[in-house]
């Protein structure tokens, strides 16, 4: 067996979708042909590429590498034939960018590596919203975000491409009756008040309802908080509730971020575009950006830098 580039392909499209099941579904062929197709491209590289666990299938950490490697030779092979269109002057790439914390490193890159664009960022909470941003034509990209099983919808006018999957800690308050633990089983918070986003139009809060029931409870008491991370933190401090977080949250002091035991809940952050808007480099650059300043997050985040070390691999990033 040699690599060839549908190979490859099929590879990033499992990394992406984050299942064999709907790899296959996106790529057309069914989900047998893709197990078989990853088991001979296993056996020709000597090691597993992908793990299974609760969210679906994940990169080894060599199978990240593999992947990664996987986009470059795409990406060149995509561009052999084309030359590259030039940037016009004055041009504003219009990012459109829900509540994450990667966004402004990505940006900072974006404008060092292309500093011949204007970069203009709108905030969206809503994924759904991002979405009509972007077949509106009143976006150009987007950060956006979605979950195992529930992939971000949209239609043909755009495209996405995942950057990375992410497990969801939860903060407790620094005198939390579990503050020492390494990791916090879910059920374990069942008769905590908890705080709680909006729908985000791609599958929140449902999600966190559906791993709540898993656990065996439906929580006591629920706020509907929509404000800015600092102000959750406060009352988090204060000792009003616990909340779902991203896990490379920075805390303040008297609040604690843990992980759950067996990660009941991830999310997905996607890079979307219009490719009749942004150019093959323009989207390179973006997704390089996003990956960087993701990995630097994850630096910056200890609690989350030593669950990774011990179970996971950053797909996609």
């Amino acid at each position: 067996m040699e690599l060839e580039l549908r190979h490859l392909r099929v590879l990033c499209a499992i990394a992406d979708a984050g299942s064999v099941g709907r790899a296959a579904t996106q790529l057309g062929y069914s989900q047998p042909a893709v197990s078989t197709q990853l088991r001979r491209i296993e056996r020709f590289l000597g090691e597993p590429l992908f793990e299974r666990g609760t969210g679906g299938v994940r990169p080894t950490r060599y199978g990240a590498e593999v992947v990664a490697q996987a986009r470059d030779v795409l990406a060149r092979a995509d561009a052999i034939g084309h030359r590259t269109a030039a940037a016009r002057p004055g041009r504003t790439l219009r990012i459109a960018a829900t509540n994450s914390p990667m966004l402004s490193g990505t940006v900072s890159r974006m404008r060092t590596r292309m500093p011949e664009l204007t970069v203009a960022v709108t905030s969206a909470y809503a994924s759904s919203r991002i979405v009509e941003l972007l077949e509106g034509a009143a976006a150009d990209a987007a950060i956006a975000a979605d979950y195992p099983g529930r992939e971000l919808r949209h239609s043909a006018s755009v495209k996405h491409r995942g950057i990375v999957t992410e497990p969801t800690f939860v903060a407790l308050p620094s005198r939390h009756r579990l503050r020492q633990s390494a990791q916090v089983q879910l059920a374990d918070l069942a008769e905590d008040a908890w705080f709680v986003t909006p729908d985000d139009g791609a599958g929140w809060p449902g999600v966190f309802y559906d791993a709540c029931a898993a656990a065996g409870f439906t929580p006591v008491a629920v706020h509907e908080f929509l404000g800015d991370q600092a102000q959750l933190q406060s009352m988090i401090a204060d000792g009003l509730g616990v909340s779902m977080v991203q896990p490379t949250l920075r805390p303040i002091p008297h609040v604690v971020v843990k992980p759950l035991v067996g990660s009941p809940l991830w999310c997905r952050y996607v890079l979307a575009w219009r490719p009749d808007s942004v150019t093959e480099d323009e989207v390179e650059t973006l997704f390089q950006s996003a990956t960087a300043a993701y990995r630097d997050l994850v630096a910056q985040a200890p609690h989350l830098r030593n669950w990774a070390s011990r179970t996971w691999s950053i797909a996609g990033a």
